[in-house]
């Protein structure tokens, strides 16, 4: 089976983490620290199980992302030592609601219905992985590129990221933390493309497993 946090994982989320996802959602400045938000376990599927549509929304937008996964416990880690905590790299899918994601400045709801996101279907070992700054990450949709950057273009770095949140919280072992997304989201698109029953997402991030879900309507 493939790996999946347990339900004690935090799941922390960096927003607009890249410049040009930042300006196509109109966010102006950079922030001077991490845009940050958490999701559930209850949010996310595995890799190849669905993701599921709310009924009560027709605005479910694709993010691809990397996610890394803390291996090894900390509190108040320097950035010098922040990678020596990773346990391993894998993909994800930041499914977003989006009109409930504006409902109030609060991400909280738009990011956390039931099914609507995905992480996996692996974890790959630091040393396999190699420096994360090389990699390449896509997303498509029914095979059609969508959103494709390189992983060093992030507003804030891995270490960061790490250092940062163990600054206000005890980082433990299976917390996941999602990096961001980039350009080419569905709801800035002319039409919209949001995602529907019968779609199917793949997020791939060179060196990982193509993390892939269809999308199928709530019951």
């Amino acid at each position: 089976m493939s790996w999946f946090p347990e339900p004690s994982a935090r799941i922390f989320c960096a927003a607009v983490n890249y410049a040009a996802h930042r300006d196509e959602m109109g966010r102006g400045e950079a922030n001077a620290h991490p845009m940050l938000f958490l999701r559930t376990p209850a949010s996310l599927v595995r890799a190849g199980e669905a993701i599921v549509k709310p009924g009560n929304s027709d605005c479910l937008d694709y993010e691809g992302e990397l996610a890394v996964v803390i291996g090894r416990a900390g509190r108040h880690i320097a950035r010098k030592d922040a990678l020596a905590h990773v346990g391993g790299w894998t993909c994800f899918m930041d499914g977003s609601v989006r009109d409930w994601q504006r409902h109030t400045s609060q991400f909280t709801p738009g990011k956390n219905f039931d099914r609507s996101g995905s992480i996996g279907p692996e974890l790959v070992a630091p040393g396999a992985f190699g420096d994360w700054r090389a990699h390449r990450l896509v997303t498509r949709v029914n095979g059609i590129t969508m959103q494709e950057t390189d992983t060093s273009l992030m507003l804030f770095d891995v270490e960061t990221l790490i250092a940062y949140i163990s600054n206000f919280t005890l980082l433990r072992e299976g917390d996941v933390i999602a990096t961001g997304t980039c350009a080419g989201v569905g709801e800035k698109r002319t039409p919209p493309r949001y995602l529907f029953p019968g779609d199917v997402v793949e997020v791939e991030v060179s060196g990982l497993p193509l993390l892939r879900n269809p999308v199928a309507a709530e019951t």
